[in-house]
């Protein structure tokens, strides 16, 4: 007779799990019932090497649950708790709800914590690889002052806000990256590959060549006879860069240039301080006290240069000092109207208010100069590619030109 595992609850609604031998799954509940057990799920218990082979382990395992995921469970949460739902019951309904292997794996491990005795917000501060340090807070601010559906929809707007903001700079940004790249490639392929059959012609020329069609060769004649040093090159040049700009001195170096930059830089000082203006207000908004959002608006930000400046700010607060004096301080990074809007709030007791302003107004800002940077970017494609070209048919062309001359002599 075939062997099923059972999963659910006894009669005192604590969670059991049973492996029974049945002749189907319809009797499987029969024994479950005699054994005073009420059945959530079934599933046949694995024989031989199946037992390794764990596919809904392995999902969960390779899955990875994305911010629009979350904001969604966090907004469909928020609802189903204003209409009454309690909290296991309302995850219950995302868990069936879900197509994610992971996302569901999670809520139902939450859904045994709580049943277990644990808080809403301690059961998700086991995940932090899906639920960061913002999301535990605010659920925590919501479930302590008994307005948990108000801070999860909070939550989910704060993090959609912060998430569209990325979308539309990295979008921005995904179109230049695709063309310098390809044009990477082909340069490679054609000076590993086509140039060689083009400068054998020149070679045997009894005259001196220009340097821009000498460079050509040169370059090809290397590239051609390396093909696997080239290849295994440009290999180790990326994850050399990528290694770099993970380590801590390129994280330095990268929060430094992308700050100085012109056009780019204007645009980061604004993207950091809609992210820390938008987390600040949530999390006041939700009951976090001061000190603690500042922290955790600290490991929001990428940028360590900002990173310091609310580690200073969250320093001077706890000593007493005013929230405001420490961004009024340092305008080379964030704007004057951050500082200020801020001192506003508190002279009028409405700091996340104002923070909120404050957040939609640079959000709008980093949207509109993201539009305006693509229609920049544009052209300036054009230019170096067209200087590429140039180059290309000048090194070509200027030759053809020498014989011309001297065939003309």
């Amino acid at each position: 007779m075939p062997k099923f595992i059972y999963t659910g609850e006894d009669d005192n609604g604590k969670p059991v799990e049973a492996t029974v031998t049945a002749d189907d799954r319809f009797a499987v509940y029969d024994i479950a019932r005699a054994a005073g057990h009420k059945v959530s799920g079934i599933k046949a218990a694995g024989a031989g090497w199946k037992k390794f082979l764990d596919l809904e382990k392995i999902n969960y395992l390779i899955n990875r649950v994305s911010q629009d995921e979350l904001v969604m469970m966090s907004r469909n949460l928020g609802s189903m708790l204003k209409a009454g739902l309690t909290v296991t019951r309302a995850l219950s309904v995302m868990e069936r709800q879900s197509t994610n292997p992971k996302l569901k794996g999670v809520i139902k491990k939450v859904v045994e914590r709580i049943n277990n005795g644990d808080q809403f917000y301690l059961a998700l501060k086991e995940f932090p690889d899906v639920f960061s340090d913002l999301y535990v807070a605010m659920v925590k601010a919501g479930e302590e002052g008994g307005s948990l559906a108000e801070s999860l929809q909070t939550l989910s707007l704060q993090m959609e806000r912060a998430a569209n903001l990325t979308k539309k700079i990295k979008g921005a940004m995904i179109y230049p990256s695709i063309v310098i790249s390809v044009m990477v490639v082909i340069a490679i392929l054609m000076m590993m590959f086509v140039m060689p059959q083009i400068t054998e012609v020149f070679k045997g020329m009894d005259k001196e060549l220009p340097a821009t069609t000498q460079f050509l060769i040169t370059t090809s004649d290397f590239f051609a006879g390396n093909v696997a040093l080239v290849l295994s090159g440009l290999v180790l040049l990326v994850i050399g860069v990528v290694s770099f700009f993970r380590s801590r001195v390129g994280r330095i170096a990268s929060s430094w240039l992308v700050i100085k930059l012109p056009i780019i830089g204007t645009m980061a000082k604004e993207t950091n301080s809609a992210r820390t203006a938008r987390t600040l207000a949530s999390l006041l908004d939700s009951g976090v006290d001061v000190i603690q959002a500042i922290s955790i608006t600290e490991e929001v930000v990428q940028n360590v240069f900002y990173k310091k400046v609310l580690k200073e700010a969250g320093v001077r607060v706890e000593k007493g000092t005013a929230l405001s004096e420490v961004f009024v301080e340092r305008t080379d990074l964030y704007p004057v109207l951050v500082g200020e809007m801020i001192l506003v709030g508190e002279e009028t007791g409405s700091i996340a208010g104002m923070l909120k302003e404050l957040a939609l107004f640079y959000e709008t800002e980093v949207e509109r100069k993201t539009k305006d940077l693509s229609t920049i970017i544009e052209p300036l494609l054009m230019v170096v590619i067209g200087a590429g070209v140039g180059f290309f048919a000048l090194a070509m062309i200027a030759p053809i030109y020498s014989i011309s001359d001297g065939l003309g002599g």
